[in-house]
């Protein structure tokens, strides 16, 4: 991948000086580990019909996890359907993500405090959204920035260019991290795009523009990290293309192998972020086997926890199907509502 920076190879080797401690490196990872195991209890709960259809991230765990951890607290996250990993990195809780994905009423809004707004299923919708809350920010004077994910199929959208090029000509604290995963659902990248190098159309917008090794916690991070930076000093908006690979199928429905050979999937689970970045760690000698069965042991009680957090939300009435639709509900809503509750 010319002209991408990556600071760690994939067999864990450091390529330069790394720009973080182990101490740095050491929360990186957890955070990792703790989506890959989300991931795959999520999964499980879905054969179990415990969780509707679910969007995997399986290979994808560095470019979420990466970017979510360049963000302050005062900085807001706009995820797609894919970027459960960035959101339990930036504060929502498990209990939260979880009964979201069972489309249950309690998980269609956020706590209070956790800036990470709704996961968008729609393509590319989320970007005009995420310069808008960008853009309102500086009016107000406050000095939050907003991390916005989307795909590299999104990115050949109308809303991606309304996005790119509103954020580029009032310089919205924003950042665009697009995650090609190779593929959008069963289209291959080539197929959807004569240039396949997205952080090229940058300069187009007149912003800056960085392609990074998206299986590498270590670079996506710092590379975010500097394009939060510029943001909040008023700098304006940066793509940043996040080169990596989606192991796991689509969604819970879906069967990659209608489209693509699976021996390719299987080649590249040599570059996965998780054991990439463990290998690093374990040369450094920072980690063991001891210490990666008692993270996950933790990690596995977490998860437990909140598993029985979700299972003992209330049963959602029928009438609650509209009261998420407006804070005050129009004529519409009332009559539905009155309806749905028998009256």
């Amino acid at each position: 991948m010319e002209g991408t920076v990556r600071y760690v190879s994939e067999d864990g080797r450091p390529l330069a000086e790394l720009p973080f401690g182990e101490a740095e490196l050491l929360r990186g990872y957890r955070a990792m580990r703790r989506a890959r195991l989300f991931d795959e209890r999520a999964v499980t709960l879905q054969r179990q019909g415990r969780l509707g259809v679910y969007p995997l991230f399986r290979g994808q765990e560095a470019a979420q996890v990466g970017a979510a951890l360049a963000l302050g607290p005062s900085d807001w996250l706009v995820p797609t359907y894919r970027d459960t990993a960035a959101a339990i990195t930036h504060g929502l809780p498990l209990a939260t993500a979880l009964l979201y994905w069972r489309a249950h009423p309690a998980g269609w809004s956020f706590p209070e405090g956790v800036r990470v707004l709704p996961f968008y299923v729609p393509i590319a919708t989320q970007l005009p959204h995420a310069v808008g809350v960008a853009h309102a920010g500086r009016l107000r004077g406050e000095p939050w920035v907003v991390l916005a994910f989307v795909g590299d199929g999104g990115t050949s959208e109308g809303d991606a260019h309304e996005a790119l090029n509103f954020a580029s000509v009032f310089s919205a604290p924003v950042v665009f991290v697009v995650q090609n995963n190779g593929w959008a659902i069963s289209v291959p990248t080539e197929r959807q795009m004569r240039n396949t190098r997205i952080a090229d159309r940058a300069p187009g917008y007149g912003i800056a523009g960085v392609r990074v090794d998206g299986n590498d916690l270590v670079a996506v991070w710092d590379v975010v990290r500097q394009a939060v930076d510029r943001a909040r000093a008023g700098e304006g908006p940066t793509l940043v293309e996040a080169v990596t690979y989606r192991l796991a199928p689509h969604t819970t429905s879906d069967d990659p192998s209608r489209y693509r050979d699976e021996a390719e999937a299987g080649e590249r689970e040599r570059a996965e972020p998780v054991a990439r970045l463990r290998a690093l760690l374990e040369a450094r000698g920072a980690w063991s086997e001891e210490r990666e069965e008692a993270l996950v042991e933790e990690l596995r009680a977490e998860f437990d926890a909140a598993v029985a957090e979700a299972d003992a939300a209330p049963e959602p009435t029928p009438e609650s199907i509209v009261e998420q639709v407006y804070a005050e509900p129009g004529p519409d809503q009332r009559r539905a509502w009155e309806a749905l509750r028998g009256g």
